[in-house]
Order: structure tokens, then sequence, then C-alpha cells
């Protein structure tokens, strides 16, 4: 039987990666993006800046245009790929990745927002802000800010993000809930908070993701420190919520939804958000901040709110453990050779 290493396979699938939309400039293929981006600089490879160049330069033209992009659709999803434009102007100084770039902040200059500060998730639902678009806009601003010199569009994805936290948090649970309607308009939105019902597991997974990115990126201040506290909050409660073997649910909080199932995206995602936070030596990020460990009692176990206990739920586990530790040892034997994709 021939075998593949993991990073031959990535190799395969970008060579014969066809854009997801026909060519259209799209959020699906920034993900893509992404993972290029993070082997070329976890590796130094320049076959995954080579398969980057060509995918793009596949939707880039040569006045710097984006193909099947519309402004006025005011889609956030549409930003997150730029992250991949600003890579490439930093790799070549080629005008036309930066003109595409522009592109995108200019949207963001007129996007909607709701009241409170933060960007609609799209023109078509208007008034609500989502967790996954915090993770589409803002690590770019961020990013796109550095390369323009423009450090107020740094602080302005920050103020986004900690507002954006404050509107969609359940703090009985210490999770993040995966949409606000600040005009109590949509079927699913509670028409006193606004919110979703729910804690939806990729949601969640796309916020993680975002925080840890941008704790990264940012300078060293106030509010970095205050973005890097609930990102290790949120890590704590998400470590007690992992399934026996060692994933998350679609619906994180609620193992025994008839239906709900273990989701190998937000799963992929909270490994990203615990591997790179780890790296950044965040609290809560590594096992020996979990349950038990270090001989300190977490949250999840010993009275923070409403959160489920560990004991009572068969599906979860405690750090006190011997199972515990197994699955957690096997857990990061099989992250190990990605641990550096989490740049």
């Amino acid at each position: 039987m021939t075998t593949m290493s993991i990073t031959d396979y990535f190799d395969a699938y970008a060579r014969d990666y066809s854009h997801y939309k026909g060519g259209s400039w799209c959020y699906e293929d920034g993900c893509l993006y992404r993972g290029l981006i993070a082997l070329h600089e976890a590796t130094g490879e320049e076959r995954w800046y080579r398969h980057l160049k060509r995918l793009v330069d596949g939707q880039v033209d040569a006045q710097g245009e984006l193909a099947g992009y519309t402004i006025t659709e005011y889609n956030i999803d549409n930003v997150l790929p730029g992250r991949a434009l600003v890579y490439l102007v930093g790799r070549t100084g080629d005008v036309r990745y930066r003109k595409a770039a522009d592109l995108l902040a200019k949207q963001l200059q007129t996007h909607p927002r709701v009241d409170a500060g933060p960007h609609w998730h799209k023109l078509r639902y208007p008034h609500q802000v989502w967790l996954d678009g915090l993770y589409m806009a803002l690590p770019f601003k961020l990013e796109y800010g550095a390369l323009a010199g423009k450090p107020q569009l740094g602080e302005q994805a920050l103020t986004e993000i900690l507002t954006a936290l404050n509107l969609t948090f359940d703090a009985p649970s210490g999770l993040y809930r995966h949409g606000y309607d600040e005009a109590r308009l949509q079927a699913w939105a509670d028409p006193k908070t606004g919110l979703s019902p729910a804690h939806w597991g990729r949601s969640i997974g796309w916020l993680a993701m975002a925080m840890v990115d941008m704790v990264e990126a940012l300078p060293a201040g106030p509010g970095r420190d205050d973005l890097t506290a609930r990102l290790s909050r949120l890590l704590t409660v998400l470590a007690g919520l992992r399934t026996t073997d060692g994933r998350w649910l679609q619906v994180i909080d609620q193992p025994a939804l008839p239906g709900n199932y273990a989701e190998s995206s937000a799963t992929a995602m909270f490994a990203y958000a615990f591997l790179k936070a780890a790296r950044l030596g965040i609290a809560g990020a590594s096992g020996a901040d979990w349950c038990g460990g270090g001989g300190k009692p977490c949250p999840a176990c010993h009275g923070a709110g409403s959160i489920r206990p560990h004991r009572a739920a068969k599906n979860l586990l405690c750090g006190r453990s011997r199972r515990f530790r197994w699955q957690l040892s096997r857990w990061h034997a099989r992250l190990l050779p990605l641990r550096n994709l989490a740049r």
C-alpha cells in the first residue's frame, strides 16, 4: 500500500485545485490561501508560494481588478482572501496586488455597520453581526493597515472585535452566539438580546482563529491584553467541551441534543487556535492549563456559572483522569507535524 506524507497530500491538493466558484473572488479560495501562506511561512518551501501566486493570479487581472467581485454587494466574506494580497505585496511589491487590496479596504470604508460599530455581515443580511464575519474582515483590516502605514485601521479592527465580543457573549456558558441582529427582525433573534439561540461550534471556530491571529499581529497595549484575556477564557471553556475522541460538537455545548455530531471543520479551527495560542504563550492553550493541570482547578469543573461540569457529562473529560491525559497525548501526537502551521 502506497502512503503519502501529509505535506505531499497538501501539495497534490493545491496542484489540482480549481477555484471554488469558477474563478470568482470568494472566501472559500481564501481559506486555501491562508493554508498555503502558513505552509510557506512554516517550511520556507517555495512550492507553497508558487501554488499561492498561481491561484491568486488567476483572479487578479493586470489592472488589479478582482474576478467576479462587486464592491457594492458588501459581502464581508469577500475580504478574507485579501490577506493573500497583502502577503504577495510584501513578497513582490507588485502594484496589481496592492490595487486589489486597496479595493477591499475601500469596501470596508463604506461597508454598512450596526449602530455599535461592527460591520453588517452582508448587505443582504442587514443589521446583523456574525462571528464568521469577524474572521473574514478584521485580520485583513489589521494587516492591511500595517501594509499601508495606517495604524488607525488596526485600532479600528481591535475596537470592532471587542465590541462584537460584547454583543455576542453569553455569560452563563462563557461562549459566544453565532449571530446578533440589532433590529430584532430575524426569526432566530431573541427579542430582548437580538442573539441567535445556539452556540454553533464552527462559528466559534472562526472567532477563535480571528482572535488568535489578531493577538499575534497587534502591538502591545491594553487593547491587545484585553483580547488576549478573552481568548484565554474562551480556550479554557472550549477545553472542557471536547468529546471523548478529542473533537468538538456542531452544537458545541449540547452533547445530548438529538442529531448533534462531532464537527470536523470546527475541530480543525480549534486545533489551529489552540496550537497558535500555545506558541504565543496564551494561558488556557496548553494541556497543562486545562482541568486539573498544574494543580489548579479549571472553571469548567468548578463552578463558573452554568458551564456543565465535566464529571456530570460522560462524554466530556476531566484532566484529573488517566484517560484524559492519554487522549491529550494522542491529540498532540496527531497534530505535532502541523504545529508550525498555526502561525
